[in-house]
C-alpha cells in the first residue's frame, strides 16, 4: 500500500466516516440493477459506506479492506477480510460482481483487474463508484489550494490514470459510464472531517495538519458550507467464459 493510504486511512477511519459523503440513492440503485446476480464483494470498502447501501438493498456482501481500523467500522450482516485488490482472499468465481467505491486509483491497475477477474463468475460485473468534488466550486477550489502544496506523491482520482489499465486490460470489456449529483452540507467540524479524512493529511506531522485544518475551518466562515460532488458511475463486465 501507499504511505499515505497506510498511515493516513488508518489515523483517519472516524473522520472519514463522520465527513466524508455517502452516494445518492439514484446512483445505487443504478449499479444494483446492472448486476447479475446477488454475491457482491465490495473491494476496498473502507468503513463501509457503500457496503451497507448495498446491504440495505438485499445483497450478500464480503466487505474486503486492508486497514484495521476502517475494517472495524463495518458491521454484520456483511463479512469482513482482510485483503487487497491484489491478493483478495476469496476463492475463484465467487461473485457476481466486485464494487469498489473511491479507491480504484490506490491500485496497482493491472494485477487488480487479474484479481477482480479471478474472483468474477462468467459475466460478473466491476461497479466504480466516485464522489468527485466540484472542482469549478468556489469553496471546492479553495479547498484545494488549500491542499494542493501537500500532496506529495498521492495517487488522484481526477488524475485519471487509473484508466490506463482499463485500456490495456483483456479481462473487462469498455466502461460504461454515467453521472449524478451528490451534495454536503457540513459546518467547520464536518469541513475539517471531510478534509482531515484525506489520507495524505491525515498521514502529515500534528502541528502541520492542525495548522492545516484550522485554515479549512475557517472557509466555513462560522456557518455552513454547501460542497457538491459529481458522482461517477462507472460498470464494465468481464470478459471470456
Amino acid at each position: 500500500m501507499h504511505r499515505a493510504a497506510a498511515v493516513g486511512f488508518a489515523r483517519s477511519a472516524e473522520a472519514y466516516e463522520r465527513g466524508r459523503p455517502g452516494y445518492p440513492d439514484a446512483a445505487v440503485d443504478r449499479l444494483v440493477a446492472a448486476l447479475p446476480g446477488t454475491e457482491v464483494i465490495d473491494l476496498a470498502a473502507g468503513t463501509g459506506k457503500l457496503t451497507r447501501a448495498l446491504v440495505a438493498r438485499g445483497l450478500d456482501v464480503t466487505a474486503v479492506e486492508p486497514v484495521a481500523e476502517m475494517r472495524a467500522a463495518i458491521e454484520p450482516p456483511a463479512r469482513v477480510v482482510d485483503g487487497t485488490a491484489e491478493a483478495i482472499p476469496l476463492p475463484g468465481a465467487s461473485a457476481d460482481a466486485v464494487t469498489v467505491a473511491q479507491a480504484f486509483h490506490w491500485f496497482d491497475g493491472e494485477r487488480a483487474l487479474a484479481e477482480i477477474r479471478r474472483v468474477l463468475r462468467p459475466g460478473g460485473v466491476l461497479a466504480l463508484i466516485w464522489n468527485g468534488r466540484r472542482i469549478d466550486d468556489e469553496i471546492h477550489a479553495r479547498i484545494t489550494a488549500l491542499l494542493e502544496p501537500h500532496r506529495g506523491s498521492a495517487p488522484a482520482h481526477r488524475d485519471e490514470h487509473w484508466r490506463d489499465a482499463f485500456a490495456a486490460s483483456p479481462h473487462f470489456g469498455p466502461l460504461r459510464e454515467e453521472t449524478f449529483a451528490n451534495e454536503q452540507v457540513v459546518d467547520a467540524d464536518g469541513l475539517a472531517d471531510r478534509v482531515g479524512s484525506i489520507s495524505f493529511v491525515a498521514s502529515m506531522a500534528q502541528p502541520e495538519r492542525s495548522a492545516l485544518l484550522a485554515d479549512v475551518r475557517a472557509l466555513a466562515g462560522g456557518g455552513t458550507v454547501s460542497l457538491r460532488y459529481v458522482v461517477e458511475l462507472q460498470l464494465t463486465t468481464r470478459s471470456g467464459a
